[in-house]
């Protein structure tokens, strides 16, 4: 039967006492009480248990492997703080170029308003529903466009499809891709040189990693929840790419589509700076899926 909660809050200085009482090395600190006065001790829990000792009695609260500090914690955090900067960057990237594919697309195919017509899509997608995603994000929006157009034409919130797009959410979108016919996703996932079930399948693993981003859940050792589609090419397989479930195959997808976009090459050597330290330590590497020789794989160089 499940107990009741009883634990009271803690003070910053109860907190960081709790943590010195199970090892954990404290340099400044005046430095630490900021840090957790800023950050929150229950967002840092996250980022110790790598300098943890696991090898304790049942029921023995776990202690800090000897000589870890709490400056080794920060760097921690702040490496993974980093890292969903740069990935929330390159997800705005790709974000922006499918908008811009399916924009052109549809509207020379369909016309300004082809997306609202039910037969300009799959049988079996959810139309409606996505249109009411459409006219939702179109009512919150706060852009002036979007307020010219409501004030000047009729029919809102139904927006032409070039101003539709600039508001639809990463999820909205990547709904949206799924529903389309199969010649028009060929279109548009030829020129991001994919195949289209591929693409579709990318579009909703980036949608929950932009989540986890927008959150400011941790990633960098983060087990994926929604895992890509397993491939048959060598290349996103073991033994050259070892995992699909962690982080460095996030990191392939945004580097290929980044890559096919012309705008990737300035973005991966920000990622090799950030992770080149990070990698040198085994366990971290291979936590991330990250092959040792990694900056050499055939997908990233």
């Amino acid at each position: 039967m499940p107990s009741t909660y009883t634990k009271t809050a803690l003070t910053f200085d109860q907190q960081l006492d709790k943590l010195v009482e199970r090892g954990l090395h404290i340099t400044d600190r005046t430095n630490a009480l900021s840090a957790l006065s800023s950050t929150s001790y229950y967002r840092l829990i996250s980022y110790w248990p790598p300098y943890l000792n696991h090898v304790v009695p049942n029921g023995t609260p776990l202690r800090f492997i000897d000589g870890t500090t709490f400056d080794d914690v920060i760097t921690l955090y702040e490496f993974d703080r980093h890292l969903r900067l740069l990935i929330m960057d390159a997800l705005e990237r790709v974000e922006i170029h499918v908008r811009t594919l399916m924009t052109y697309h549809l509207g020379h195919t369909y016309g300004a308003f082809g997306h609202t017509v039910p037969e300009n899509f799959h049988p079996k997608f959810n139309h409606a529903d996505w249109l009411r995603k459409l006219e939702s994000e179109a009512l919150r929006s706060s852009d002036t466009f979007i307020s010219h157009y409501k004030n000047k034409y009729q029919n809102f919130p139904t927006l032409p499809i070039w101003m539709t797009t600039e508001i639809m959410s990463f999820g909205t979108l990547s709904f949206g891709y799924t529903g389309l016919k199969n010649e028009d996703k060929k279109i548009i996932s030829k020129q991001m040189g994919l195949h289209h079930r591929r693409l579709k399948d990318w579009l909703h693993k980036l949608t929950y990693i932009r989540n986890v981003c927008a959150h400011h859940s941790r990633l960098w050792n983060r087990e994926l929840a929604i895992r890509p589609e397993t491939v048959r090419d060598r290349l996103w397989n073991p033994p050259i790419t070892p995992r699909k479930d962690r982080l460095f195959y996030v990191l392939l997808m945004l580097r290929f589509l980044l890559r096919n976009s012309g705008n990737g090459d300035e973005w991966a050597q920000r990622c090799n700076a950030l992770l080149r330290p990070v990698t040198e330590n085994q366990q971290f590497r291979e936590a991330m899926g990250i092959p040792k020789d990694w900056q050499n794989h055939p997908l990233w160089k």
